[in-house]
């Protein structure tokens, strides 16, 4: 038996940490708001919104309004009933500061106060309150203005009575913490869209947005009467639709509000979002899982019913009635289980069997209603059904023989020696010059060159079964070893670093963003783990004596010339003085691409992990990105000219 130490055998009570009021907020604020980055910090301001949103929904507010102050404040103001300020019975100290500095303390606990809410197992304004380093609340209520700042969690002051006010509601003003949030920077088109949807989903309410930051600004409201049906018009807006009366249904069940809309357009990729008491459920939940369970019963009874579909072999799968698809759920219910702080999905069981009776019997209705509408949903379904027929079968011409295991990988790819894909990378670039380039400059050990030859196929147009048809896309999916689309497989990934590499002219972006798109479109999980990149090989190089620097910027040029011809009058002096030196002239290569540059340089600048400058690839926002592809690369002309019109001179580098 190991002997005891000292200190292990000093444990004790005293040893436990008691983390008290709102300490284990700031202990582990990861916990109560997901993240102490960008999401953790928009996080705060839904927490204070949707406490309005519930107003809101019990009927007791008709606006809300959010501003972002000059400073890193938010402000967010409601009409609602104001938090209650009276003492409050267990706590002795008011109901406001309660709310404010006890972890699940509200109304939302009683449901007679809120009969639905989406704060039930939020963590409250009182997360908002322990991560900021100024919290000012301001309640008009009964007549009086009352007020109260508090830092950190902790009360300035006691609770002050003011003067009368003739308004009800509740304002809180907060500053998020610098010392929790390295970076406060708020994102207003994230603002934005967020807000969009919580008007859309509480028809009757004025929500208004004021990013006042730089000047003045200029206030977006937002209003809608007509609900989800308004939003999938509003999703579906620059898309060609297969139907133009989308399906809508809102009803009760079993103390249970549900709403649900959607509509098919021309695109192969399906968007839904689902909503728990106004509250996104990111992962979905039992409510998405309702609804689409009825939708494909249903189209396949429809279809079976008027000889659409003349065999078992021609049912309709849960994919075939999903491709192209934009719907939106929403249900609001006394008490919603989430799962996790950030509710990112609807665990209630329940649900899933009230939204499906209500889907079934809706989309039945509508179907029978509305014939024309229900042959072009159908046609489309079993259009997506033969197409996915077709896409198995050539997804198994690619896997068949082992190819994604790595026995037979093309011939132009130029391995590395590692076989540990944390530490191995695969550079993509374009043209076999640069590629020839990049194979004698790389470190073998860990870097794989695949050159690409010219553009790639444009998959924003195409089916998987003629994207498998090509060469290139096929080599990079080899390469990859994690096979595509439905049967791609991250844990069979060979590289976890993929790197885009092309030359910083117009040919180059629009590669670049054809190859954006296709790992968008296939490859998605690539993005949410963080493994793809673009690389930034330099665009000047500039040479003064012996000593070479490397701009990758018009403006990092500039600063760099400007700098080095300052330095240089500074030697110009002290020679002069010294009579030892004169001025060095200042040499500029522009590279018009990769292949201008010899191995060293390529290494030096782009592959050396030392110095190389990489962008990460994210999707803040999957549904604005899908948008700008959809503009971009899709069929529709007037929408990419209307987006080149209304960015044409924002652009920059443009080859002339």
């Amino acid at each position: 038996m190991a002997k005891k130490t000292a200190a292990q055998s000093d444990y004790g009570a005293k040893d436990i940490q008691v983390l008290e009021g709102l300490d284990p907020v700031r202990k582990r604020p990861g916990m109560y708001i997901g993240s102490t980055g960008v999401d953790g910090l928009h996080h705060l301001i839904w927490e204070v919104v949707d406490n309005s949103i519930d107003e809101a929904i019990a009927g007791y507010a008709t606006n809300i309004e959010i501003t972002l102050h000059p400073d890193t404040r938010v402000s967010v103001r409601d009409n609602g009933r104001g938090i209650p300020v009276d003492r409050h019975p267990h706590t002795k100290k008011s109901a406001l500061e309660t709310v404010l500095t006890t972890l699940h303390a509200g109304g939302k606990f009683d449901s007679k106060a809120y009969k639905v809410s989406g704060g039930l197992h939020g963590v409250g304004v009182s997360v908002v309150n322990a991560l900021s380093i100024y919290l000012k609340a301001e309640v008009c209520r009964e007549g009086f203005l009352y007020e109260q700042e508090y830092k950190l969690g902790v009360p300035k002051a006691a609770l002050k009575k003011g003067g009368k006010c003739s308004e009800r509601g509740t304002t809180i003003t907060f500053e998020p913490d610098p010392s929790i949030f390295k970076e406060i920077k708020y994102d207003a088109k994230r603002i934005l869209n967020r807000i969009r949807q919580q008007a859309y989903l509480t028809s009757g309410v004025h929500i208004t947005f004021l990013d006042s930051r730089e000047g003045k600004g200029t206030p977006y409201s937002f209003y809608f009467e007509g609900g989800l049906a308004s939003y999938v018009k509003y999703l579906t807006r620059e898309t060609t639709p297969k139907h133009e009366t989308p399906f809508y249904v809102k009803t009760q069940k079993d103390d249970m509000l549900i709403e649900v809309a959607f509509r098919y357009t021309e695109e192969f990729e399906v968007y839904e979002e689902g909503f728990a008491n106004n509250i996104h459920t990111k992962e979905g939940g039992m409510h998405i899982t309702g609804f689409r369970s009825a939708l494909t019963r249903t189209l396949n009874e429809y279809a079976k019913k008027n000889n659409f579909i003349k065999s078992e072999e021609d049912t309709l799968t849960g994919d075939d009635v999903r491709e192209g698809l934009t719907a939106i759920v929403s249900v609001k219910l006394p008490e919603p289980q989430f799962e996790g702080q950030t509710k990112e999905k609807l665990g209630n069981p329940e649900a899933k069997t009230a939204v499906e009776a209500v889907v079934a019997e809706g989309l039945t209705d509508y179907l029978e209603r509305n014939p024309q509408d229900a042959r072009a949903i159908l046609e489309k379904c079993f259009l997506s059904s033969k197409a996915r027929k077709a896409a198995r079968a050539a997804r198994q011409t690619v896997l068949r023989k082992g190819l994604l295991e790595g026995l037979a990988l093309p011939g132009k790819l130029a391995d590395c020696n590692s076989r540990d894909p944390e530490q191995s990378e695969l550079y993509i670039v374009e043209g076999d010059s640069a590629g020839g380039s990049s194979k004698m400059a790389r470190d073998r050990r860990f870097q794989a060159i695949l050159p690409l030859r010219g553009k790639i196929l444009n998959v924003e147009r195409a089916r998987l079964d003629k994207i498998l048809a090509s060469k290139e896309i096929k080599s990079l999916v080899i390469a990859l070893g994690a096979a595509i689309a439905e049967d791609f497989n991250i844990e069979k990934l060979r590289y976890q670093r993929i790197i885009i590499m092309t030359d910083a002219d117009t040919d180059g972006s629009h590669i670049r963003t054809l190859l954006l798109t296709l790992f968008y479109r296939y490859f998605r999980p690539i993005i949410e783990q963080g493994y793809l990149y673009i690389a930034q090989p330099p665009l000047y190089k500039i040479q003064a004596g012996k000593r070479v620097e490397y701009a990758y910027t018009e403006t990092g040029k500039d600063e760099l010339v400007q700098r080095l011809r300052s330095e240089s009058k500074k030697k110009e002096t002290t020679a002069r003085a010294e009579k030892e030196e004169k001025i060095v002239g200042l040499n500029l290569q522009r590279y018009k691409g990769l292949g201008e540059m010899n191995p060293d340089e390529l290494w030096e600048t782009t592959l050396d992990p030392a110095h190389r400058i990489l962008l990460r690839v994210t999707i803040d926002d999957a549904k604005s990105a899908d948008r700008i592809f959809d503009i971009l690369m899709g069929d529709e002309v007037l929408p990419r000219k209307k987006y080149i019109q209304t960015h044409a001179k924002s652009v920059q580098n443009l080859d002339v």
